[in-house]
């Protein structure tokens, strides 16, 4: 079953945007998603809080947790093949993943059971019964597991003259070991039973069948009774949620902020922030979601805005004009400062400190990632609001001083010191610190026997006149200062002047930091097999990706959000 394998190995769909060509359209979700999540934790510490909550949802009042994502599709068993009509998605994913999604163990585990009880019961059931049925359309709201994956769902689907076939399966749940009732709930006037289905040894799912509607619950832990006073969790589903669905209410779009799907949009992808900001979200909230839709023109992305109380300017390009060219990717978004003031004294600063840091935040931060240094390690500029913030130095240096370090047991104080450098309007300071993903090998440092461990790094936070510029390598805060200094190209030069660009993409410089972090994370002598899949599957694709163009991600002119959950259509502009 094609919802099974979704709730371990969710697969994003793309962005309407270019291929290879100019004229080709392709998305870049892979990518998308995975810098949302970057900028989200890099800044984190600069954004407030919304305007006004999130009204009251259908779903809460009924004690169905809000959805982490939302698939709404018109054959769930379409959609692996309709994912590989984007180009870009073709060339990399191929047909390994279709095969992938039809053979996994899980979906044919759950087929293998539900065709033995149909043989081993003699139901007059037709053979191709399991194909029809996930041939139809279907909502899948799904939740984050403890490891952050989108894991737990619960999907509706609209069986249409399946109807009454499904009946005779359920009465078989008195006799079967795998097949049993376990509750009953109210749907108008009729009782609708609600059935677990065991599979794999281990796993189960719940479902139920009333009228033209099937509901299916991946984890039959996450299922409720409202009445026996049980606390809501991530991913819970009461009963009353479960005969809500069951009576045809849509409970899903609304904590999406979205209309109906309409009949030409055939597949339908949205994410929560709350995936992509790896538990940032409290501090970007104008950052509310992205969607991604599939109709006869291919695929389009949008991204959703909540408005702020105070909203600070959409303008990006003090961030372009600070960013060294040659990046692999980038991301922009609007500063506002004000409310973080309880956070930066939770990490070391003084309450005057993070009064007088918050008033002087302004404008927009970005992250860029290269591809000579490590994904782990991006460069974040944010803008100060005057030219007159050498004050601040003072109370930059101890906030670094007391948020940046390691604890260094061969080290006397435990820490190894700040040193600080000044030279004209540049204020830069800098901490070594041991760690074994460090771009330094222990015995390059001065003083080898003093780092812990293998290897170690030299986080540097930089004043440039108004500009901040912070990154776990040096290199980069280095080579911006070059940039903010004439000696070294922005990324102003090439990315778009009259445009509003929040994210930057560039697929060869990406390429290559994708292709030094998988082989990095695969030591030849210690994961021979899978180095070798890598360097024979992997390393081909992430060559192909490397022979598209460079690419901006725009939004309208004028975007502003002027509520909860607007969606801005996002268009990628071939560079």
């Amino acid at each position: 079953m094609g919802f099974v394998n979704m709730s371990d190995n969710t697969v994003t769909p793309g962005a309407d945007a270019p291929g290879a060509k100019p004229s080709r359209r392709w998305p870049a979700v892979l990518v998308g998603l995975v810098l949302i999540a970057g900028v989200a934790g890099g800044l984190g510490w600069f954004m407030h809080k919304p305007k006004a909550p999130p009204a009251e949802l259908a779903s809460d009042k009924l004690g169905m947790s809000r959805p982490d994502g939302l698939l709404e599709t018109h054959s769930l068993s379409q959609l692996p093949k309709d994912l590989l009509a984007v180009p870009f998605l073709k060339e990399t994913l191929t047909e390994d993943f279709v095969f992938y999604y039809e053979a996994h163990a899980d979906r044919l585990g759950l087929i293998g059971s539900l065709r033995r009880i149909i043989y081993e019961h003699d139901l007059k059931l037709q053979d191709s019964l399991i194909e029809q049925l996930f041939d139809q359309p279907a909502d899948v709201a799904l939740w984050r597991g403890a490891d952050g994956r989108l894991k737990d769902f619960l999907l509706v689907m609209d069986r249409g003259g399946l109807a009454k076939v499904l009946e005779p399966l359920a009465k078989v749940a008195l006799d079967d070991s795998q097949l049993t009732k376990i509750a009953d709930v109210k749907v108008g006037t009729d009782d609708v039973a609600l059935y677990q289905l065991t599979y794999n040894a281990s796993k189960a799912l719940v479902f139920a069948s009333h009228g033209d509607k099937l509901v299916v619950l991946s984890n039959p832990t996450k299922l409720y009774d409202p009445e026996s006073g049980a606390s809501e969790e991530s991913g819970s589903v009461s009963t009353k949620a479960i005969a809500a669905l069951l009576n045809g209410d849509k409970l899903f779009p609304e904590a999406f902020g979205l209309p109906p799907r309409a009949p030409e949009v055939k597949q339908r992808l949205s994410v929560n922030a709350s995936v992509l900001a790896m538990g940032y979200q409290r501090f970007i909230p104008n950052f509310a979601g992205l969607r991604f839709d599939m109709d006869d023109k291919g695929w389009h992305s949008f991204l959703a805005m909540d408005e702020l109380d105070k909203q600070p300017d959409f303008d990006f390009k003090p961030i372009w004009r600070a960013m060294p060219m040659g990046a692999s990717a980038c991301v922009a978004l609007p500063l506002a400062a004000e409310q973080q003031k309880p956070l930066l004294v939770k990490l070391g600063a003084e309450e005057t400190v993070a009064q007088a840091l918050t008033e002087h935040m302004a404008g927009a931060a970005g992250l860029c990632w290269y591809a000579d240094s490590r994904l782990y390690t991006p460069l974040l500029v944010a803008s100060l609001n005057d030219d007159d913030s050498a004050k601040l130095d003072g109370d930059l240096g101890n906030l670094f001083s007391s948020m940046v370090g390691a604890y260094e047991g061969n080290v006397a104080d435990h820490a190894f010191p700040v040193v600080e450098k000044q030279e004209g309007t540049t204020h830069q300071w800098q901490r070594q610190v041991s760690s074994n993903f460090g771009p330094y090998a222990a015995k390059d440092a001065e003083q080898p026997d003093a780092i812990t461990g293998k290897a170690f790094m030299r986080v540097s936070l930089a004043r440039h006149g108004s500009t901040l510029l912070f990154s776990l390598d040096d290199k980069l805060v280095d080579k911006a200062l070059g940039t903010l200094d004439k000696r070294f190209p922005p990324m102003a030069d090439v990315v778009p002047k009259d445009l509003l660009m929040p994210v930057y993409f560039g697929p060869d410089s990406m390429a290559q930091l994708m292709q030094q972090e998988t082989l990095d994370s695969l030591p030849q002598d210690m994961e021979p097999v899978f180095y070798n899949a890598a360097q024979t599957y992997l390393i081909p694709k992430l060559r192909k990706l490397g022979g598209y163009g460079k690419y901006a991600l725009t939004l309208p002119e004028g975007s502003e959000p002027d509520g909860h959950w607007q969606w801005l259509p996002l268009e990628w502009k071939a560079l």
